[in-house]
């Protein structure tokens, strides 16, 4: 796709091959980095999200990537992808059938975020899709939504970090916002509440109850019944698609370097994995200091960093209870044991002072409530938009 703007041309190349995506990362890296507070992220793993033989996802999806190109010079960016497992799922829980997405979208202006923005939605037609959604890079368990609220206090861990302006270029592309995620921010150098305390107490009461650290020696079965309980209790939400058995694989190889076993919990009833929860230091901590880079001293940043990741901010992505005991009073007793047991842990051992809850969909009224109960606020907010395909 090619646009006149006087002597200027804009034309939208489409991406190929390893030195594609890496000139494509790169030029995200450019973008991120003229956004206030954003923290670079590690290039090589960049680069693997988007490799076809490395990124189980793309077992069950493809895509097309973009760059803008102004007069010679990179000026923008996005990806058009299908997600298979997506197009099988209810519209009702946002995707369905006929419906495509779009991500890592930057533009340098309103004139390419445009183009951009309808060059993606003709790929996206001529793989026969009706439907855009958006930004999602790539999967949706891994960056969904625009940040378009709390871009004034950096990213932690795995969090998407955007300018407030593209929101504005993609609604005047025609897209309505579609579902609102929340991230929550929680002091906890101090005691929950006495209402909280007292439920932890009764859960501990409760002999049938036992919540444990995992097992890091048992690293892989962990992820396994972990992502076991994540797929049954999140399946009704909205945006859910299943994890497959390649993606828990890969899932364990990729969480186990930022794993400390006092941070991340899984209750059982009667010795039958019902529940986890899962935090992770920030390590935009020590990325900060590498500048996105392993080499020539990144490494060692990383590494002593992981080993004891004193001070940091801690980032809760994921938890989840069994659906049979979802609307049970057991259902609170574990998931307020897991948040205070982690946060007595955080505390002590790694002397942190705040974490960060999320993503929380703005309707999951569970999640909403715990987040309420623990004198949590939201910090962040994240849009996804969607938009038929005439």
């Amino acid at each position: 796709m090619v646009s006149t703007e006087g002597d200027s041309t804009l034309a939208i190349e489409p991406v190929e091959g390893k030195k594609g995506r890496a000139r494509f990362v790169d030029l995200g890296r450019t973008f991120a980095a003229r956004v206030e507070n954003s923290v670079p992220q590690l290039r090589s793993e960049q680069l693997e999200l988007l490799n076809p033989d490395k990124n189980p996802f793309f077992g069950h999806a493809h895509a097309q990537l973009f760059i803008a190109m102004r007069d010679g010079r990179p000026v923008g960016r996005i990806s058009a992808h299908i997600d298979e497992l997506a197009l099988e799922m209810s519209a009702e829980q946002g995707f369905g059938p006929g419906t495509g997405l779009f991500g890592y979208f930057d533009a340098e202006d309103k004139d390419v975020a445009r183009l951009l923005l309808e060059t993606a939605q003709d790929w996206l037609r001529s793989q026969g899709m009706t439907r855009s959604v958006g930004p999602i890079s790539m999967s949706v368990w891994e960056e969904p939504g625009l940040l378009v609220k709390g871009q004034d206090h950096a990213p932690v861990i795995m969090m998407g970090h955007h300018p407030a302006h593209y929101a504005r270029w993609i609604e005047n592309a025609g897209y309505i916002r579609a579902k609102t995620l929340y991230t929550y921010d929680l002091d906890i150098s101090k005691e929950f509440p006495p209402l909280v305390q007292r439920i932890v107490k009764s859960g501990e009461r409760n002999k049938r109850i036992t919540v444990r650290p995992v097992r890091k020696k048992d690293w892989d079965a962990e992820v396994a019944k972990i992502l076991g309980i994540l797929n049954d209790a999140w399946s009704d939400n909205w945006g859910f698609v299943p994890l497959t058995p390649e993606e828990v694989a890969y899932t364990g190889i990729k969480l186990k370097p930022v794993i400390h076993q006092e941070l991340n919990m899984i209750a059982e009833v009667e010795g039958k994995p019902v529940a986890f929860m899962l935090t992770f230091p920030d390590v935009n901590y020590a990325l900060a200091k590498s500048g996105g880079k392993l080499f020539p001293t990144g490494w060692w940043h990383l590494l002593k960093w992981a080993r004891n990741p004193q001070n940091c901010d801690m980032r809760v992505p994921l938890m989840g209870v069994l659906k049979e005991y979802q609307s049970s009073r057991l259902a609170s007793q574990l998931a307020f044991m897991m948040i205070s047991y982690i946060r007595r842990n955080a505390s002590a051992k790694f002397q942190s002072k705040r974490a960060e809850i999320g993503w929380i969909l703005d309707d999951n009224q569970g999640m909403v409530a715990i987040a309420d109960a623990i004198d949590s606020s939201i910090n962040r907010e994240y849009a996804i938009y969607a938009k038929p395909l005439d």
